[in-house]
């Protein structure tokens, strides 16, 4: 996983329209990465065939967004790159990760519990859309290397 850069947006952007609901707009990618937001890719043979962005903030950080490539889902590679973003949080001394997921959103539930994620909240009617509005599951993981003390 490298950081990414704002050459890396279209291919990115290629991704986010196919496999993500509400995809993210171009802007929001220059944002994040005007901002200094932890925005990284994943890539496979030399394409990007995966994404994230975490906001980080005092000893903790937010994953606001994560894809894989239709191609590549179902094999590891989001399990993978959860493992490496934690890894880059507790380096920038992050000692907790939170998200937000749709409800419904099964195979992304499983794979954060599986990553050790668990529930910590709800935020009812988060999203909203044509068919009404779904809950968001608030979920953390609390990552090693913080002392206590």
């Amino acid at each position: 996983m490298r950081m990414m850069t704002i050459a890396d947006v279209d291919a990115v952007l290629n991704i986010e329209q196919a496999v993500q609901v509400y995809p993210w707009s171009r802007g929001n990618y220059t944002d994040a990465l005007d901002s200094g937001y932890l925005c990284f890719v994943e890539e496979i043979a030399g394409e990007i065939a995966g994404y994230a962005v975490l906001m980080p903030g005092v000893e903790e950080a937010e994953l606001l967004n994560i894809g894989v490539a239709a191609s590549h889902q179902r094999q590891g590679m989001g399990g993978a790159m959860l493992s490496a973003l934690c890894k880059v949080a507790t380096d920038k001394q992050l000692y907790r990760l939170f998200l937000e997921v749709r409800a419904s959103n099964l195979a992304a539930l499983n794979l954060y519990r599986r990553a050790g994620f668990e529930q910590v909240g709800v935020r009812r009617g988060y999203y909203h859309d044509a068919e009404g509005s779904e809950d968001a599951l608030v979920m953390a993981c609390e990552l090693s290397g913080k002392s206590n003390g």
